[in-house]
């Protein structure tokens, strides 16, 4: 006989919280990463251990808005909704383009995205140059967290059994004089898991660099990035030199550490993240900003 799951589903984020409060549960959004992940062999349902709760349908973690310049996400937003929210930063969308294919676009959420916490998760590099940070909520008040401190390491994070993701926020994301990419490198240019993937953020104020932002991933267990090698591009004239560029590609290449799996090498991995900033720092485009 087949084992019985418990499972919730509240009309409202507060009964959900008080639930959470009383007992430890596995919350689903979307579901397309926890399924995945307590998936058993065909044809025998996903072994969860603890009691579900369901939040997908909660109206508190699907709104969108602006609030001056800062851009405030629902949790439960799916990438399909993210699609066609005017809001959303373009670069941001060209990533969401990239996650596997419609019908989990559909279902998957940028909540789930970030609590999965997957080196090879594919909004992940540009939440960390937009400096995301993630309000989380519990029945005892919210309390905001970066997302470099709040992702710890592969299926790690800094979220307690009784709290939940309610909004990632995007500070000062929807000022328009910064210049924006995104690259992921994988089999196909969407429904495969990345390779390699890059993010690149920087703003010119008459022709000096006044901010300047790079995130890696699949290079580490966690998003690569490093305060210190950006600092050493600020106020630097543009284009910038062939030094310039040569210092900042030798500095990351000392703090780049890959590893070999079934999809691809370490050294391939160095050397494709590397080309991706190099090409960035070398773009044109952004000196017009």
């Amino acid at each position: 006989m087949a084992e019985k799951i418990t499972a919730y589903r509240f009309d409202c984020l507060d009964q959900t919280l008080n639930q959470l409060n009383r007992e430890d549960c596995a919350i689903i959004a979307g579901g397309t990463d926890v399924m995945v992940l307590h998936k058993s062999r065909r044809g025998v349902p996903p072994k969860i251990t603890k009691p579900i709760v369901f939040i997908d349908h909660l109206s508190e973690l699907k709104q969108m808005y602006q609030h001056h310049n800062d851009l405030h996400i629902g949790a439960c937003c799916t990438y399909s909704e993210l699609l066609e929210h005017p809001l959303i930063p373009f670069a941001l969308k060209n990533a969401i383009k990239t996650i596997a294919a419609p019908a989990i676009r559909n279902r998957g959420t940028l909540g789930g995205n970030i609590c999965n916490a997957s080196p090879a998760g594919d909004t992940l590099p540009l939440l960390y140059v937009y400096n995301a940070k993630l309000l989380l909520r519990s029945v005892h008040g919210d309390r905001i967290v970066a997302i470099n401190d709040f992702i710890q390491g592969p299926r790690r994070i800094q979220r307690l059994p009784h709290e939940i993701v309610t909004e990632i926020i995007l500070p000062s994301v929807l000022e328009e004089d910064a210049h924006v990419v995104f690259e992921k490198v994988g089999n196909r240019n969407a429904d495969a898991i990345a390779k390699v993937s890059f993010a690149g953020l920087i703003r010119v104020k008459k022709e000096r660099i006044d901010d300047v932002r790079f995130a890696f991933g699949v290079v580490g267990p966690t998003m690569v990035r490093s305060y210190d090698i950006e600092k050493m591009l600020l106020g630097k004239l543009v284009p910038l030199t062939v030094t310039d560029i040569d210092q900042a590609v030798a500095a990351f290449d000392k703090i780049i550490h890959p590893i070999d799996d079934h999809r691809s090498t370490a050294v391939y991995r160095k050397t494709v993240a590397l080309k991706l900033l190099r090409h960035f720092l070398s773009l044109q485009q952004f000196q017009a900003n």
